[in-house]
């Protein structure tokens, strides 16, 4: 029997044998590895991070390596990744960011799963399309699909970027999805944001203003209040517990 909670975390977990999976993982015959975007990370110093390409030749190497399917992580890491762009510095311009005192984004509040373009991403449950965007920045989500869940009473929405551009072609808001249904894909480049293909996905309980986009990165100072609004999103993929070394 479910017991009815006002915390949406507590709500999840409760409901946590419902969910369809995001993206399809066989635990018994695929493998995941964690990918470290942190300080800590010292393979990263061999790279330019900037480099779409070579940024994508490590991801998928080290995948390959590992004989992995997907790579996983990022909630709650501190990471030295978006200093790749300006769109995280406060600024967009490199003059401003060099006179600017402001605090850089750097803290992940979302995980990604990196894996193949054209991945299949299943909607976890069913609901309807909040909202989407082409965020066409360099380091941006790129294509982004929101959706809106209600579970008892509790309403709450889950954030998909880095998707693909036909997968809002033909999209409308107030569209309903089932669980299960097949809606977007792991996006290219072009037209992803210019990162490697990979999901950003989060769960967002007050979307606020926002529409078609939502802060997948914040301020190290606020990161309190933006993990209480964005809790882990692993109590609906439940996927860490496959990774592997």
């Amino acid at each position: 029997m479910i017991t009815k909670d006002s915390s949406l975390e507590s709500l999840l977990k409760s409901y946590a044998n419902e969910f369809h999976q995001v993206v399809k993982f066989n635990t018994s015959t695929e493998k995941l590895v964690a990918l470290d975007f942190t300080e800590n990370n010292v393979e990263l110093n061999r790279i330019n991070i900037k480099d779409v390409k070579e940024f994508s030749n490590y991801v998928f190497e080290t995948l390959q390596r590992k004989a992995a399917k997907f790579g996983f992580g990022g909630y709650n890491e501190l990471r030295v990744l978006y200093s790749r762009s300006n769109l995280f510095n406060g600024s967009l311009t490199e003059k401003e960011n060099l006179i600017s005192n402001e605090e850089p984004r750097r803290l992940h509040i979302g995980i990604d799963i990196w894996g193949a373009e054209g991945t299949e991403i299943y909607a976890p449950l069913g609901g309807t399309v909040h909202s989407f965007a082409f965020n066409n920045y360099f380091g941006d989500y790129g294509v982004t699909i929101i959706l809106k869940h209600q579970v008892e009473a509790i309403t709450f929405f889950t954030l998909y970027g880095h998707l693909s551009l036909r997968d809002i072609e033909d999209l409308k808001e107030g569209q309903e999805l089932n669980r299960g249904e097949i809606f977007a894909h792991f996006g290219r480049s072009e037209e992803n944001g210019h990162w490697p293909p990979h999901l950003h996905f989060q769960i967002v309980e007050d979307m606020g203003n926002y529409k078609g986009d939502y802060p997948g990165v914040c301020k190290f100072s606020e990161r309190e209040e933006y993990l209480k609004n964005s809790p882990d999103p692993d109590i609906i993929l439940k996927m860490r517990k496959f990774i592997t070394e």
